[in-house]
């Protein structure tokens, strides 16, 4: 009887499965894998190229909305796609950066707003590092959210764009790079504000 009561306790305690093969899941696994897939689109040659990469980063994206939403939807949140769906968004749109730039799209006075935004993100990813080992997690806010589809709709712009104009210049590229110089700012924005969040614990850490 004892036994039975140990044995039932210790099964209480024990972690539930990890969902690791849950469809959220599998959903942010396939945002990640799109991520080379976009890279490897600057070695396609003409404008399949711009089309390749537009597609297959416009269904990536739509992933990041969707992995969260049904993993709250069927109480599928798991550590695991908490920890890689924002590595996912960040590999996503940095390997996209790259491919825009080493094709010519962001050049000049862009390429600083390219900076801005990897730096950011190298940034937050160090700090979520060193404030997880205190056991203190930085929610996303919502403007981080609006941070994240400015700069989606930026990129999706200029990865397609040559492809409809025909040219390195023309309307879509010049909202794509409004958008994206937009995105930057929020992102600098959002970037102090994780600072000022996380501040007091690493004042305590000093």
């Amino acid at each position: 009887m004892v036994d039975d009561t140990v044995t039932q306790t210790e099964s209480a305690m024990r972690p539930a499965p990890l969902h690791a093969f849950s469809i959220p899941n599998i959903l942010t696994y396939g945002r990640i894998a799109a991520s080379p897939l976009v890279g490897a689109t600057f070695f396609v040659p003409n404008d399949w190229a711009h089309w390749i990469a537009f597609f297959i980063f416009v269904a990536a994206s739509v992933t990041d909305y969707f992995d969260g939403y049904l993993a709250r939807l069927w109480k599928q949140q798991s550590s695991l796609g908490r920890m890689l769906d924002p590595i996912a968004d960040k590999l996503l749109v940095s390997v996209s950066i790259l491919v825009l730039v080493a094709d010519g799209m962001l050049t000049g006075w862009s390429i600083w707003a390219a900076i801005i935004v990897l730096m950011r993100e190298v940034f937050v990813s160090g700090l979520r590092e060193f404030l997880a080992e205190l056991r203190v997690s930085l929610p996303v806010t919502r403007l981080a959210k609006w941070k994240t589809t400015l700069q989606l709709v930026a990129l999706a712009a200029l990865l397609v764009a040559p492809a409809i104009q025909g040219a390195r210049s023309g309307m879509i590229i010049d909202l794509g790079l409004t958008f994206f110089w937009i995105a930057a700012i929020v992102t600098l924005y959002t970037g102090f504000d994780y600072f000022r969040a996380a501040l007091k614990h690493l004042a305590r850490t000093a």
